[in-house]
């Protein structure tokens, strides 16, 4: 489809001219129809000059905690170098979204800084709609993204290449390389050489993995961490039997039994569970078999049953931002907050625990009278 009539689509779309659900019958990939549904019912403003960003703090932690850090030296060899006066960028993100690393062309980097396109900023698709590392990894495959077929105007300048990057042992995605530049950055030739880098990324973390298995073994902590705020897809990381740390992106529903076994350490009956997962008459058959698939997912020795309850010290991202709270440390607080409580979920139980939470931040925040942490919480509020 040509870019003009794209555009004028687009218009249209942003409009509120154009029935959503109508997409998918428009001539459109269908890859940018689903996307920008999703971006309307996310209520992404499309006029929105650039995302929010995490603090360095909160950056610094990102790139020490995601492998993909590890393979920055080769992704620089394969992908930045090629970058660096051809008018595009590379970047590379965490599974939420988050941009990591931003390096390439000097020129494109100092534009990019006009939509926020920079180390830390979210360009998740729930922030900032249609964008390839965004789409990339809701759909956890490669998209390419021309033009105007971004949802959000100030990326339209632009077209990119993203693919995402799977960890070479349990298949999870640990985030996105992305080609950002002029209509060349979203060609097959593109296409081919960040799949090039995705996939040698993937085995040179399989090689630093055997090697360190051959060094003498790290302790391995007990427990497991769950991550449930902003973004939009919850993540549990544990050691596997091996002592290698895995993470997995878990299932909407998976991520809403959790959080509520994290608020209920004496457990929950089957009956009490079904009550909080659903307003409906959820049965307890229906409970007993996603506990069931839970426990293939993160391990039946965290799960244990009658009442379902968690068997190991279980740590998430909700109990620092309280605990911050807690101990009358804002600032900490809001470092450690991207956004609230499972958003998408429409749990009974995890609604009111994020409606709680929410709370509690936005209470301390306003108590502080702070002017620059009151600031913080007004654009974290906005998305």
């Amino acid at each position: 489809m040509p870019q003009k009539h794209v555009r004028a689509l687009h218009e249209l779309v942003v409009a509120g001219e154009v029935d959503p659900a109508e997409l998918v019958n428009m001539p459109l990939p269908d890859v940018i129809a689903e996307s920008w549904r999703r971006s309307l019912g996310r209520g992404v403003d499309p006029d929105r000059q650039g995302p929010r960003s995490a603090t360095d703090t909160v950056l610094e932690s990102l790139r020490r905690d995601n492998p993909l850090t590890l393979a920055m030296p080769m992704i620089r060899r394969l992908l930045v170098d090629h970058a660096v006066d051809s008018g595009c960028m590379v970047a590379v993100t965490d599974v939420r979204g988050t941009l990591l690393f931003v390096e390439g062309d000097r020129r494109a980097r100092r534009k990019g800084e006009a939509m926020n396109f920079l180390p830390g900023a979210d360009w998740s698709e729930r922030s900032t709609g249609t964008n390839a590392p965004g789409t990339a990894l809701v759909l956890g495959r490669e998209v390419q993204i021309r033009g105007w077929e971004h949802f959000s105007r100030v990326a339209q300048p632009w077209s990119c290449t993203a693919v995402p990057v799977h960890d070479p042992t349990t298949g999870v995605v640990l985030g996105a390389i992305d080609l950002t530049g002029h209509s060349s950055a979203a060609t097959p030739q593109t296409l081919a050489l960040v799949r090039a880098t995705a996939l040698a990324v993937g085995k040179y973390l399989a090689v630093q993995r055997l090697t360190d298995r051959t060094a003498e073994p790290p302790a391995v902590p007990a427990g497991a961490r769950l991550t449930v705020l902003g973004g939009e897809r919850a993540t549990w990381s544990a050691r596997d039997e091996t002592g290698a740390p895995r993470t997995t992106t878990l299932a909407p529903r998976h991520a809403d039994i959790l959080v509520l076994l994290t608020r209920h350490p004496e457990g929950l009956s089957a009956d009490h569970l079904a009550v909080l997962l659903d307003s409906d008459d959820l049965d307890v058959v229906s409970v007993r078999a996603e506990m069931s698939r839970l426990r293939r997912a993160i391990g039946a020795q965290f799960l244990g049953s009658k009442p379902y309850r968690l068997l190991d010290t279980v740590t998430t991202d909700l109990d620092d931002v309280l605990a911050a709270v807690a101990d009358g440390d804002v600032k900490v607080a809001l470092d450690r907050y991207p956004g609230p409580l499972l958003p998408n979920s429409t749990a009974p139980g995890v609604t009111r625990l994020r409606v709680e939470s929410t709370s509690t931040v936005h209470a301390a925040v306003a108590a502080s009278g702070d002017p620059g942490l009151l600031a913080r919480w007004a654009q974290l509020s906005a998305f």
